[in-house]
């Protein structure tokens, strides 16, 4: 690779697997550092997929290092500031600086409007719009105290452009996550710090691991006539998360400094459809 991240340091959440994973080990590819942070156990009851593990972490940190990278783990919820911040400390203490923010961590619900209750709305707009505000908090005055400038990039989704149907509480928060980038991108950018919001479409992740398949199948059942409102252009459906850390490490280096407040979309058109 290039090395356009040498010395740089990056704060990734959601990093044990899928596109934490993939964006963790392209940042180090790079030449960055990483501070990674994972729940690395149980997902709210709503949630229908397998839960990362301490074991996939673990495996994040081997694939980092077999790269040459350097990076400091720990298993934290991001609805968790306190836990966040302390991640971060021990992380600049360790490699003496942040510039890149990665707010990945996020949950998925396929269900029918009238099957979500309160806890599970309440679930999920907790870890992807609250955890990803408290990631930035956690990140953003270290970017600031560096005095270099730097890149947060909110990982939201297609259905924070257009919507995804059966996922009423899903759309709202990445819908959430769009508006927080673009304000986020106002205040901060007279410290030189950009930030910018990446729509991925389908990505083939972990996602689809346990009842995922069964839970979206049944929701769709309830009206299937929208169940093709996320058709691509492009002949390839679903994207790899390596794909979509292509974009990331991008918006991380200086070949994007000047795009900030943006929404960029991985999506093979399909919030056009």
């Amino acid at each position: 690779m290039s090395g356009r991240l040498d010395g740089r340091v990056a704060f990734i959440t959601g990093a044990a697997r899928g596109q934490g994973r993939a964006h963790a080990i392209r940042m180090a590819t790079e030449g960055a550092d990483v501070i990674a942070v994972d729940i690395a156990g149980p997902l709210p009851p709503c949630v229908p997929y397998d839960s990362a593990t301490e074991d996939d972490l673990a495996e994040t940190v081997k694939l980092v290092e077999e790269r040459g990278g350097r990076i400091l783990a720990s298993a934290v919820d991001t609805r968790d500031s306190e836990a966040l911040n302390a991640a971060v400390e021990a992380g600049v203490s360790e490699f003496g600086r942040l510039d890149i923010i990665v707010a990945n961590a996020g949950v998925s619900a396929p269900q029918a409007w009238d099957q979500i209750s309160t806890a599970d709305f309440r679930d999920v707009m907790d870890i992807n719009v609250t955890g990803t505000w408290n990631t930035v908090m956690a990140g953003a005055h270290k970017i600031i105290e560096g005095g270099r400038g730097g890149s947060i990039i909110l990982i939201s989704s297609a259905a924070g452009i257009k919507l995804q149907p059966f996922m009423i509480h899903y759309t709202a928060s990445k819908h959430a996550v769009t508006g927080m980038a673009r304000a986020f991108a106002a205040e901060l950018g007279k410290h030189s710090i950009r930030v910018n919001s990446v729509h991925p479409g389908p990505v083939v992740t972990d996602m689809a691991t346990g009842e995922m398949g069964t839970a979206l199948s049944a929701a769709m059942e309830t009206n299937p006539q929208l169940s093709h409102m996320m058709t691509p252009f492009l002949p390839t459906w679903a994207v790899e998360p390596e794909d979509v850390a292509d974009t990331v490490s991008w918006l991380a280096c200086d070949e994007s400094k000047f795009i900030t407040a943006s929404a960029i979309s991985i999506d093979q058109g399909s919030t056009h459809y």
